[in-house]
């Protein structure tokens, strides 16, 4: 009684777009959120596995490495092309690991000369 029916328009004359827009628009915000989402998460996990991948490629002797499982180490033997690598957990005590288990590698910061 107080309240008027409201009745749905169609747009007619001028302001009529082409069909096509009005149809693409419905999509716009869902592409905006997958390209917000490449660009802060998947881009830099990308960007992370790619120098991970060149650190474990580039293991020598000395260098301090994090495995998966916490394990903080120091490489002995780091032969090129091989999967496994023969890491110093302890004073004389050694394990070998396979390279993939490796999740960080900790390079010393360099000395300053003064």
């Amino acid at each position: 009684m107080f309240i008027s029916a409201a009745y749905a328009q169609t747009v007619t004359g001028a302001d009529a777009g082409p069909a096509g827009l009005a149809s693409l628009m419905q999509y716009a915000p869902l592409v905006l959120i997958v390209v917000v989402f490449y660009f802060l998460l998947i881009r830099p996990q990308q960007k992370q596995q790619k120098t991970l991948k060149a650190k474990l490629g580039g293991l020598k002797r000395g260098d301090k490495v994090v495995t998966a499982g916490g394990i903080v180490g120091l490489v002995k033997k780091a032969p090129e092309g091989s999967t496994e690598i023969e890491v110093e957990i302890a004073p004389n005590v050694t394990v070998n690991m396979v390279r993939s288990t490796i999740t960080t590698v900790l390079t010393p910061a360099p000395a300053e000369k003064s």
